[in-house]
């Protein structure tokens, strides 16, 4: 286990990366040769699920503002098993600057190796400029269970410029790349009927597993507002909308208990 030098800040905002290595330890578990945080991405490891490490990301300060470049790095390698949560929602700020924040989260999951990144909502504060990058590469042997979910500004508050983009390869072949914008200064309609219909919290859980080969997940509604779809590839996408938080979660949770692969015994 090593640690990082501080995050430095640099004229647009602060800079600071959080980077994770998980392997096999050769008795049936998994250790973390690399859990390195700067700044506000402070880590921490926590009790994992049979054969799981768990890491858990910590805010150690405000962040992100406007301007600042966040970046989480894991991977997990051959044979190991990660589980990765964040303690706290995390909120995105206006800055001084008037430039955007960045927030980049980049997985890679090697050969019979499983991550669930299942992070708390990221909350689009008014004023605010966010891009976020979530960027996964799967072997063809691997597994994962990732957890999106988006918050449209503070209670009674108007949202904050939010533009999002998740892209997984798997075997080095797309499995899945959509982009989503929304708040001030997003394409029009994006809050119409063919868009979030007035809603204020939005999510997404995207499951590969190769089991589903031989039993791939069929299309379903779960509930009014939130839709299973199978993707080219042993996977599957739900996507939900939901007036609040809570609600969002409750979807979620429910898909997870449904089509999430289990934590590795």
């Amino acid at each position: 286990m090593t640690s990082a030098p501080p995050a430095l800040p640099s004229a647009a905002g602060l800079r600071a990366t959080a980077r994770i290595h998980a392997a096999a330890d050769g008795r049936g578990g998994t250790s973390l040769p690399l859990l390195a945080g700067e700044g506000p991405l402070a880590l921490r490891r926590t009790r994992g699920s049979g054969a799981e490490a768990g890491v858990m990301l910590v805010g150690a300060m405000t962040a992100p503002l406007g301007g600042d470049h966040l970046t989480v790095e894991a991977t997990a390698g051959p044979g190991a098993h990660l589980a990765l949560a964040s303690a706290a929602a995390t909120l995105a700020l206006p800055g001084r600057s008037g430039e955007p924040a960045r927030y980049d989260v980049r997985l890679a999951v090697q050969e019979g190796a499983s991550v669930r990144w299942l992070p708390e909502p990221l909350v689009s504060v008014r004023g605010s400029d966010l891009r976020v990058r979530t960027q996964v590469q799967l072997a063809p042997t691997a597994r994962l269970l990732l957890r999106e979910e988006q918050v449209l500004g503070r209670y009674g508050e108007a949202p904050g410029l939010l533009r999002s983009r998740l892209t997984a390869t798997r075997g080095g072949r797309p499995l899945l790349d959509q982009e989503l914008t929304c708040g001030p200064g997003a394409p029009g309609g994006w809050d119409g009927p063919a868009g979030l219909a007035g809603h204020r919290a939005l999510g997404q859980l995207l499951v590969v597993d190769p089991a589903f080969e031989q039993d791939p997940p069929a299309a379903a509604m779960l509930g009014e507002f939130a839709v299973v779809t199978p993707l080219a590839g042993p996977a599957v996408l739900v996507t939900a909308l939901a007036p609040d938080a809570l609600r969002l979660r409750e979807l979620l949770d429910e898909a997870a208990r449904t089509y999430g692969p289990p934590p590795k015994a």
